[in-house]
């Protein structure tokens, strides 16, 4: 399938297709006849996205125009007994028209810049004043009109929403919100250490250490991480710390996260060098103890929400 942009005329956009429209065609034997003696012609009704259509087109244009050219109107128009529909009903609808190009053997497709358009009681019909320029229409090299027959089409898509969705709301922990994890014996410690578990914020949380680093920086800086150890979509923004018991500069580093299914921990694979944790004046390390520390700044609940429409089902 190719699809080539050709031009741009009050804000419609005009592209070439090899595929014919998915919803209807339109074909007309005698446009000259339509063109003498008809204003405004109904196609046949189709069914589309769980409603029922018809295209209206007036071949001399739907309103009459001042200068050299007039244009074909093509619309797309709800064919439905509205009657039946409930009194604030709407169709939300991506919509194209289309139009063969006999010779070239392609679609020439028109939709609007914004092609989504709201169907409503006030409002039953959408389409194109200036579908085409009937000058342009008429000239046999273009290969619209073909011993006086031509084809038109449309494709319908109507948005429905499933009616579900999730509020994110953010709240700013302000007590409870700080872990403190002691690791002795710190020059003898393993690969990898992992602290307790703890709750913070009523989730479940976990620590997890690796002394002489990971990947690129092991043996040269120490890789700290945050685990969110309850399986949910959470976001958190957080402070990981080694304290300085000497002077009170403590190392910090701080991090935002969307926890989900596929992601449960986020980190420092280089939180701070070795070479200063090891520096006895700085404090970090006492009598071969480090203490880490852990600030959960803020946190998100997700709540899922249902559309209006879904609500009143549900009363």
């Amino acid at each position: 399938m190719s699809s080539n942009i050709i031009d741009a005329v009050a804000e419609l956009k005009r592209t070439l297709r090899d595929v014919h429209p998915s919803h209807y065609i339109f074909k007309i034997q005698s446009f000259s006849m339509l063109l003498k003696n008809i204003g405004n012609y109904e196609s046949g009704v189709f069914e589309a996205g769980g409603y029922k259509w018809k295209l209206s087109i007036y071949p001399n244009g739907n309103k009459k125009r001042k200068g050299k050219d007039q244009y074909i109107s093509l619309y797309l128009a709800v064919s439905d007994d509205t009657a039946n529909l409930p009194s604030d009903w709407e169709i939300i609808v991506n919509f194209k028209l289309f139009v063969f190009d006999h010779i070239r053997d392609k679609y020439l497709t028109v939709e609007d810049a914004e092609p989504v358009r709201r169907f409503h009681g006030n409002k039953t019909e959408w389409g194109f004043e200036k579908f085409l320029s009937l000058k342009k229409f008429q000239n046999p090299s273009n290969g619209y009109l073909i011993n006086d027959t031509c084809v038109f089409g449309a494709e319908v898509f109507v948005m429905k929403y499933s009616g579900k969705g999730e509020c994110l709301s953010t709240t700013k922990l302000l007590s409870n919100k700080i872990y403190t994890w002691k690791v002795d014996k710190f020059s003898d410690s393993e690969e990898y250490l992992c602290s307790d578990e703890f709750k913070i914020g009523g989730r479940n949380w976990k620590l997890s250490l690796y002394p002489k680093g990971n990947w690129k920086s092991k043996g040269k800086s120490l890789a700290l991480y945050l685990n969110l150890v309850d399986s949910e979509k959470l976001y958190a923004k957080f402070k990981v710390r080694v304290r300085d018991e000497v002077n009170g500069k403590h190392f910090e580093r701080e991090a935002s996260v969307c926890f989900c299914a596929r992601i449960s921990t986020c980190g420092f694979p280089i939180f701070m060098h070795r070479s200063d944790l090891f520096d006895e004046s700085k404090g970090f390390k006492v009598k071969d103890t480090i203490i880490i520390e852990v600030e959960i700044v803020t946190l998100s609940e997700t709540n899922s929400i249902m559309c209006s429409e879904e609500k009143k089902q549900d009363k």
